[in-house]
């Protein structure tokens, strides 16, 4: 199983909590040095407590699930203007 796969495994615990809060996260990168780069979504992308959500929740879990991972960290994407 590659490392990629074992983080997804362990998001999904995560990604329930997050979608009964009206969000989500995805995952955007995972390297081989064990950083995680995910994208908080919906609710949680414009919450002002994500990057603690992030931090005690999400990586938490993954890091325990998963002890190759050293960091999560939240990428937001730039979103084209009109």
């Amino acid at each position: 199983m590659t490392l990629r796969e074992k983080v997804e495994n362990a998001l999904k615990d995560v990604k329930v909590f997050l979608q009964m809060e009206g969000g989500d996260c995805e995952i955007v990168d995972v390297t081989n040095d064990g950083i995680v780069k995910v994208q908080l979504q919906g609710a949680c992308g414009s919450c002002p407590f994500s990057e603690i959500t992030l931090k005690m929740r999400v990586e938490k879990i993954i890091k325990e699930s998963v002890p190759e991972v050293k960091e999560v960290i939240n990428v937001q994407t730039v979103e084209e203007k009109d």
